[in-house]
């Protein structure tokens, strides 16, 4: 007995797995070295500056005695532990004195990040310290209590304030910033090491 065919009813044939996709982006070794140079320097400026917003947002779990992470601090170290003493310090600078310009400016954040960004790149973390987490937290955890110290001290020099009050307060934010910020910082520094990474062997390859 033959089973009528039914006309009009078409087979769902199975979709061929060799469709390329709509979206195509070329490797970045085959981008174009200008095109590199502008790419990379919108994610360090917008890296930047995206850590210099962050500074006064307050998320649930995001602080810790009502410190938050020192979002630029934790940028300067990523971009500092791969560079030059130079490269470091000058990048801890500028974006200190753009926190002064969103923050009070006497004390000076410069300072503090300048010496951030000049002693992690001092370390030489590519031979002394292996490259995960742990050790970018470790760093970041000294920075942060460096960078604290340093503007303590400051306030202590200009001599309008109680030393014991400062000392007293600031160890308290030390602590806190040191602790939060260290556990925020793979957030910081895994992309950005992503991408340094990936235009490095991009820019030797081609």
């Amino acid at each position: 007995m033959k089973i009528p065919a039914f006309r009009g009813v078409r087979q769902n044939k199975p979709k061929s797995r060799s469709r390329k996709s709509i979206f195509h982006i070329n490797p970045i070794s085959r981008w174009h070295p200008h095109l590199r140079l502008i790419i990379n320097w919108i994610v360090i400026f917008g890296s930047a500056i995206l850590c210099l917003l962050m500074l006064p947002t307050r998320l649930p779990g995001m602080e810790l005695l009502g410190i938050g992470p020192n979002w630029l601090l934790i940028w300067v170290v990523a971009w500092s532990v791969k560079r030059t003493p130079l490269q470091g310090a000058l990048a801890g600078m500028v974006l200190g004195l753009l926190q002064d310009a969103i923050a009070l400016p006497d004390p000076t954040h410069a300072l503090s990040l300048g010496a951030v960004g000049f002693l992690t790149a001092l370390l030489q973390k590519q031979r002394f310290i292996q490259e995960d987490f742990i050790s970018i937290a470790l760093i970041v955890f000294g920075m942060a209590v460096l960078a604290e110290t340093i503007f303590a001290s400051q306030l202590t020099l200009m001599g309008d304030r109680n030393i014991t009050d400062i000392w007293a307060y600031y160890q308290k934010v030390a602590l806190a910033s040191a602790i939060v910020s260290s556990l925020w910082a793979p957030v910081v520094y895994f992309p950005l090491n992503r991408w340094w990474q990936r235009l490095k062997l991009a820019e030797q390859q081609s």
